[in-house]
This record gives structure tokens, C-alpha cells and sequence, in this order.
């Protein structure tokens, strides 16, 4: 990462198995069987969060930094079934950022659409730098399991915040499935133990381009 550029953090709730939604997951059913429990500590607790563009969050004492982080994110970076899944967020992830939706196919006659929503045809690398460039000195959160292993392997992942629930799914889509990459350095740099959630953050120690 360029120094001065904004971080590209992935932001995701995994199971201890390591799914990130459960089984037959799709449009209908976002989470997948079971996956609803993953995301339970954004809405259980009495500490409310509200911003445009998402839903009421009502988390814990201990969570409330974390999504103060997430919400404060200057672009979001996305795959298209996670995007899909989550009803594009109605257009706006959040305070009117800039939203990245990966795709390989283009947006399609029923696609979410709006001013803050891009659809990028053209690889990780590319979407990558436009949300950046959106976030301007802010982080890029980025979302959903392919896509954090194409920045992965491209090197374009600079953090990982992973929100850890202890449940174990069994079966569902996995954050990381089999990346074919080799070994990757990750520093552990804060550890948050909150009710219902343990939470995670990486630095990525990429290769030198």
C-alpha cells in the first residue's frame, strides 16, 4: 500500500468453522441456513447505531468501536453475490458512499442501481483503485468471500477485521475456501472480546509488487 492511501480492510462475520453464511444461501435467504446467528451481536445489544443507508444496529458496549469504524469507511468494495444478497443495501451501504460491485456479467435488467453504485466488469485491481480513490483518506471496506480472495491473491488486501462467532454451521460459504496462494504473514493487531463475538484484527503482509 502506497503510504497516505487508504487501508482496504476486509469486514466479515465468520463462523469457528469458517463460513461466513450457512447452507443455500442466495438472494432469498442472504445468511443461508443458520447464518443469521453470525450477525446477531449488530442487533442484540443496547447500544443503538444509526446512519443512512443501513439498518438500526443495536450492538454492545464493547462492539460499538468496531462498527464506528465500519460506518466510518469512505468507499465500499463488494462481490456481486454478496451485494445481491444483502438487496444491494437498498444503494447505499452507508452515508452515500461509493459502493464497488465486482461482477463478471454487468448489472442485468434487475440489478440495484442508484448514484453511489458502480459496477466493475473490469477485475479486483481496477475496482480496487476507483474505491480507494472514493475514499480519498479513508479505509475501503470490503465485503464478500470471493472477493477477498482475489485481493488476496493480488496483494490489493491490506487488513483483516474478522468478526468471530462461536458457532460452528457445519457447512455453508466458506471466507477464504482454498486460495492457492503461498503463505501469507498476518500480524495480529487488536483483539476484542465483546458478548457474542470475538473480534479480530490483521495486518496482511503482502508481496512486493
Amino acid at each position: 500500500m502506497i503510504e497516505g492511501m487508504a487501508r482496504s480492510v476486509l469486514d466479515m462475520s465468520m463462523s469457528l468453522d469458517g463460513f461466513i453464511a450457512g447452507p443455500d444461501d442466495g438472494p432469498a435467504n442472504g445468511l443461508g441456513t443458520g447464518g443469521e446467528r453470525l450477525h446477531a451481536w449488530l442487533f442484540d445489544g443496547d447500544q443503538v447505531r444509526e446512519t443512512a443507508g443501513t439498518p438500526t444496529l443495536r450492538t454492545s458496549a464493547e462492539s460499538v468501536p468496531l462498527v464506528d469504524e465500519m460506518l466510518a469507511t469512505g468507499a465500499v468494495l463488494t462481490g456481486r453475490r454478496t451485494f445481491d444478497a444483502a438487496g444491494g443495501w437498498g444503494g447505499d451501504h452507508h452515508d452515500g458512499v461509493r459502493i464497488e460491485v465486482l461482477t463478471r456479467t454487468g448489472p442485468g435488467p434487475d440489478a440495484v442501481r442508484g448514484p453511489h453504485v458502480h459496477y466493475a466488469t473490469d477485475g479486483i485491481e481496477a475496482a480496487m483503485a476507483r474505491a480507494r480513490a472514493a475514499a480519498g483518506d479513508r479505509d475501503v471496506l470490503v465485503h464478500g468471500a470471493t472477493t477477498a480472495q482475489l485481493a488476496l491473491r493480488a496483494g490489493v488486501l491490506d487488513e483483516l477485521q474478522i468478526h468471530l462467532v462461536p458457532v460452528l454451521l457445519g457447512g455453508g460459504r466458506s471466507l477464504f475456501g482454498t486460495l492457492g496462494i503461498e503463505p501469507r504473514h498476518l500480524d495480529v493487531t487488536r483483539v476484542v472480546d465483546a458478548p457474542g463475538v470475538t473480534h479480530l484484527r490483521y495486518h496482511v503482509t503482502n508481496p512486493d509488487p
